[in-house]
């Protein structure tokens, strides 16, 4: 299990009831710990989320290690 911090914005923030949160996960990629917060938090679907590891946008396929922060990106909407 890794320990990782998450940090939401917009949508995904208001699905989540927090701007942040540390999970316990045994998820090995950004993309299977999006899939399980997205089942917990009943994300809606998005087409074009961005993730951000460590302060870097990353790949959905980056490897996860203990101690990551982790952002999720949603569409900005707006004028």
């Amino acid at each position: 299990m890794k320990t990782i911090q998450i940090e939401y914005f917009a949508v995904l923030r208001e699905h989540a009831r927090c701007a942040s949160e540390t999970v316990a996960t045994a998820a090995m990629t950004a993309d299977a710990l999006y899939a399980e917060l997205a089942a917990r938090h009943e994300f809606p679907p998005l087409q074009t989320l961005k993730v951000a590891i460590n302060d870097d946008f990353a790949d959905w396929h980056t490897p996860l290690s203990d101690g990551d922060t982790v952002v999720f990106i949603p569409p900005v909407a707006g004028g």
